[in-house]
């Protein structure tokens, strides 16, 4: 910041600025101390919550009966009864901090299934099965072609043509 300091005297800021590609509302904000400072780390922001009330709210939200709650939830049910620690935004801010954000309820997992897999070492050892439609002789007509096939060889083992498709 001092060198644009030291070329608005000479230049003027828009033109400093510009020269080094630094925006001039950074270059202001910088002068009035607002923003982040040159070491990179970010003024506190008066609002923000005192490290007791962080703790507090850390303790409140980890606490056995809302630790399986959402942060809304926690946030009413306190509400609900009188208590309020603060926004529910701050208390996101809060986990966040903490890296205590994430999915708090209870989840299902399913586990991975895996594709079943037809192995056989020789013949006739497992067979498999195919029903296709035919193209009849009329429009409309149709006909249904069964096919059982033996996986090792890939011969067919058993065939059939129907009329309908049946179970049977």
């Amino acid at each position: 910041m001092k060198i644009v300091q030291e070329g608005s005297n000479v230049y003027g800021v828009a033109e400093t600025c510009e020269a080094l590609g630094v925006s001039r509302a950074t270059y202001y904000r910088r002068k009035k101390g607002l923003g982040r400072s040159l070491e990179g780390q970010e003024n506190k922001s008066t609002r923000r919550l005192s490290d007791e009330e962080e703790k507090r709210v850390l303790e409140f939200l980890t606490s056995k009966r809302y630790m399986d709650k959402s942060v809304a939830e926690a946030y009413y049910t306190a509400l609900d009864e009188g208590i309020y620690i603060c926004s529910q935004r701050a208390m996101y801010r809060v986990l966040a901090r903490h890296k205590a954000v994430r999915e708090r309820r209870d989840q299902c997992r399913h586990p991975e299934y895996t594709k079943p897999e037809l192995l056989a070492r020789g013949p006739n050892q497992v067979w498999s099965w195919d029903i296709t439609q035919l193209k009849g002789p009329r429009k409309w007509l149709h006909y249904y072609l069964y096919v059982i096939l033996d996986v090792y060889s890939r011969y067919v083992v058993g065939w059939m043509i129907a009329e309908r498709e049946s179970a049977a």
